[in-house]
């Protein structure tokens, strides 16, 4: 009994580990997105400033502590974003196109708990959009 405890618990560690890393893996309509976690309110004000580059299937994952029609901008980013606002149930809200270097707001229509931010025109090539569920195992924000 102790053993399998213990071998459920060895299994179990490597998301926390990662999550804690601050990395994640997300299943979005049978495409694997590899997602740094911004889950501390530092971490959701610098989000994805001062890149250069962003691989094709690689994003953010912004993890906040409450439901909130959360916006984002794109002040201090080079890199043109495709942003996925995303419900509790971890369900797209809504979808939006984001300009580099601008101040303009990018928000949530409903209650988000999870943003997540990906290359320009990354959800309209892979047919995600509002109702689409993402799978994903997260550590809880800190507020």
């Amino acid at each position: 009994m102790r053993t399998a405890g213990l071998a459920l618990f060895c299994v179990a560690l490597p998301a926390v580990v990662g999550a804690a890393a601050g990395q994640v893996a997300i299943e979005a309509e049978g495409h694997r997105i590899l997602a740094e976690v911004a889950g501390t309110p530092d971490a959701r004000a610098r989000g994805l400033m001062f890149r250069t580059a962003l691989p094709p299937d690689r994003g953010m994952l912004f993890v906040y502590p409450n439901d909130a029609r959360h916006c984002m901008w794109m002040r201090n980013t080079d890199v043109p974003l495709s942003v996925a606002f995303l419900d509790g149930h971890r369900r797209v809200i809504n979808t939006d196109e984001m300009a580099p270097q601008t101040d303009a707001s990018h928000c949530a229509t409903g209650p988000a708990r999870y943003v997540l931010e990906m290359p320009a025109g990354w959800f309209a090539r892979h047919g995600v959009g509002a109702g689409t569920r993402l799978d994903f195992q997260v550590a809880p924000a800190q507020r």
